[in-house]
C-alpha cells in the first residue's frame, strides 16, 4: 500500500498471575527426620494405610498429628509459619488467623509413584522430606504442573508459550529435594511424584494447611 512503512514496536514481556512456591531447607534436620522415620515405620507395621494418589506405596490416614509425636508437631508448626508468609487476608493479619493442619505419611518403595492430583478445599499443601533412600537412588521427584497447560494443548498439541527467559515453558516443574526440605505450594496446584527408580524406601510427610 502506498505510503505504508514497516511497523515497529517496543515490547515488554510481563509475567502475570504469579504462583508462589516456597522451597525451604530445615537447619540440622537429622534428629527430626530420625524421629519421624521411626514413627512412620512403626505406624506402617500396625496400619494398612489408604489408597489415594499413591501407586505402589504406603499412604497413612491423615491423622499423623495424633501419632507422629513432637517432631510431627514441629514440622506442622514450621509449615504454618511459611504459609503465613505467603498469605494475605483482607481485613485480617495472617499471623492472627487460626490455622489447621492435616498430616499424613508416604512411604515409597522402588517403583512407587504418586499420580497427578490436587488438594481441594484447603489453601496450601506442603511436603516435608524425611528419608530420600540411598545416595545413588534416582527418580521420585516432586513435580508441579502448569495449571494453564491443558488449555493450549486442547487447541494444538505441542504448542507452548515463551517465558520471560525466552524459552518455551515446560508443562511441569520438577523440584529436586533432599532430607530436611519443606515445599509449600497452593493446594489447587496439581502435582505428583515421578516413579522412584532407586533400590531403597523413601519417606515423606504431606500436609493440608487451611485457615479459618
Amino acid at each position: 500500500m502506498s505510503g505504508a512503512g514497516e511497523l515497529k514496536a517496543r515490547a515488554a514481556l510481563l509475567g502475570l498471575f504469579e504462583t508462589p512456591v516456597l522451597h525451604a531447607q530445615v537447619t540440622d534436620p537429622s534428629a527430626t527426620c530420625a524421629a519421624l522415620a521411626e514413627a512412620v515405620r512403626a505406624r506402617r507395621v500396625s496400619h494398612a494405610g489408604v489408597d489415594r494418589s499413591n501407586v505402589g506405596g504406603w499412604h497413612s490416614a491423615t491423622d499423623m498429628l495424633d501419632w507422629g509425636g513432637p517432631a510431627a508437631r514441629h514440622v506442622a508448626d514450621l509449615a504454618i509459619r511459611l504459609a503465613k508468609r505467603l498469605s494475605h487476608f483482607d481485613g485480617s493479619d495472617a499471623a492472627s488467623v487460626e490455622w489447621s493442619v492435616r498430616m499424613w505419611a508416604n512411604v515409597s518403595p522402588p517403583g512407587a509413584l504418586n499420580m497427578s492430583h490436587a488438594h481441594p478445599g484447603v489453601l496450601w499443601a506442603a511436603v516435608f522430606y524425611v528419608d530420600m533412600g540411598d545416595a545413588g537412588d534416582s527418580g521420585g521427584e516432586l513435580y508441579l504442573e502448569d495449571p494453564r497447560f491443558p488449555l493450549p494443548q486442547a487447541r494444538m498439541a505441542g504448542f507452548r508459550m515463551i517465558g520471560g527467559d525466552g524459552q518455551p515453558q515446560s508443562p511441569d516443574r520438577r523440584i529436586p529435594t533432599k532430607a530436611g526440605d519443606l515445599v509449600v505450594f497452593p493446594a489447587w496446584l496439581r502435582h505428583g511424584v515421578r516413579p522412584h527408580g532407586g533400590t531403597s524406601e523413601r519417606i515423606s510427610i504431606a500436609m493440608n494447611l487451611d485457615a479459618t
